[in-house]
């Protein structure tokens, strides 16, 4: 591939649909290889808007918006990177040769709603699921809830990010609340929920999976090292890399991995959740791009996520090379408020071998992840103990005490 220069004639142009802090660091790792960057998000000020060349705020589940706004800044290249897009659309503009899109338009569809994965997943490539089903409404969702899947049970939205929206749910006494949390949590409200079965699992894993080019010019797949993590109301909160885990285990997780992304296609990187038990292993989820508990990456290894992506992107050679043990925790923002301060940066920053990124959102809510505080160590405990020590010291503060 060739790159050009930024912001002239032969610029090689690539558009980000959602530009929040996974893509803010792909658009920082696209620019130390040449790339013009422009970002678009639903509100103004988003983290990739402060980095990018160009800027665009526009309601991305518009496909005329969506449209008109690829035809006026011509991209060479569209990356994804959140699930409220017009997926239609965005196949149409990929089939009229108006932009390559990243994975692939198809991917695109299929993971950002989870319906569509689920069903490719566990009824056409027959990767082992939790049992599951869908419900239109609260009578269908007590149907299948009391009848198919049982209690304990998780109800999600199809489409939604982070764990938005999610309830674990023990008696049908809870069901209206969840069916209330599933449709107002959604990204886009699609009338429709997944009720999974609740595995009982000794760990989750993100396995982060890259497709990209190797020197023949054929697609090859790589493997970080596992990356384990705690969520709560399915919201992630604190990862580490490596997790151990069973060589049965690992096998089995890199042949389910590898077999949804050669299904879904394309290039880039994708962060494929599982849960384990043991040796055995089951599909969750997968993401067509970097993925929040990913950031651990960004101390322990040599290419972090964000620069795999980005090399994938682009049709480099990457390295999967991990460096040290580490761990990330999130540092929320603590209350309602917009331009908040932070204090006790320093504090962090002078627990040994830590690094904190904020992410520079310009509203704050109780529990939005404005931040993330990371550790590396010997081992996989302190780098934990760390990464939670330095996230704690990081206090959120109304904006203009400075």
């Amino acid at each position: 591939m060739q790159i050009g220069t930024p912001l002239s004639k032969n610029a090689l142009k690539i558009m980000f649909l959602g530009s929040g802090e996974l893509g803010k660091e792909v658009i920082i790792a696209l620019q130390r290889y040449g790339v013009e960057t422009i970002a678009v998000d639903r509100y103004e000020n988003a983290p990739g808007h402060q980095v990018a060349h160009r800027s665009h705020v526009i309601d991305m589940s518009d496909p005329k918006a969506l449209r008109e706004l690829v035809e006026q800044e011509q991209p060479h290249i569209i990356v994804p990177e959140i699930e409220a897009i017009a997926t239609d659309e965005l196949a149409s503009i990929e089939r009229d040769g108006l932009a390559e899109v990243i994975p692939k338009a198809r991917a695109t569809q299929l993971t950002m709603n989870r319906e569509g994965i689920r069903r490719l997943a566990a009824e056409e490539l027959e990767l082992p699921t939790s049992r599951y089903a869908f419900a239109e409404s609260i009578n269908e969702l007590k149907q299948v809830t009391d009848g198919a899947i049982g209690y304990p049970c998780i109800i999600k939205p199809v489409m939604s990010s982070s764990g938005k929206g999610q309830s674990l749910v023990n008696s049908s006494d809870e069901l209206e609340a969840a069916w209330t949390c599933a449709i107002e949590g959604g990204r886009v409200n699609q009338g429709k929920v997944i009720v999974e079965e609740k595995i009982e699992f000794d760990f989750e894993i993100t396995l982060l999976t890259v497709r990209s080019l190797g020197e023949n010019g054929d697609v090859v797949t790589s493997f970080c090292d596992p990356i384990g993590h705690i969520q709560k109301a399915g919201d992630y909160v604190e990862s580490w890399q490596p997790q151990a885990m069973t060589e049965t285990a690992l096998k089995k997780s890199q042949n389910i991995a590898k077999k949804i992304t050669d299904d879904l296609g394309g290039r880039g990187l994708f962060g494929v959740e599982l849960f384990v038990s043991g040796d055995n292993v089951w599909f969750s989820e997968v993401s067509p791009r970097p993925h929040d508990t990913g950031m651990v990456t960004m101390v322990t290894q040599r290419q972090n996520e964000f620069e795999l992506h980005a090399r994938a992107i682009l049709g480099l050679p990457v390295s999967v090379d991990a460096m040290s043990p580490g761990a990330s925790a999130v540092i929320y923002g603590g209350m309602d408020e917009k331009g908040i301060a932070f204090d006790g940066l320093d504090a962090a920053l002078h627990i040994s071998q830590t690094e904190v990124r904020l992410f520079g959102k310009p509203e704050a809510f109780v529990k939005r992840r404005m931040g993330v505080a990371l550790a590396y160590a010997n081992n996989i405990d302190v780098a934990r103990k760390n990464a939670k020590l330095a996230s704690e010291k990081i206090v959120p503060t109304k904006g203009g005490d400075n």
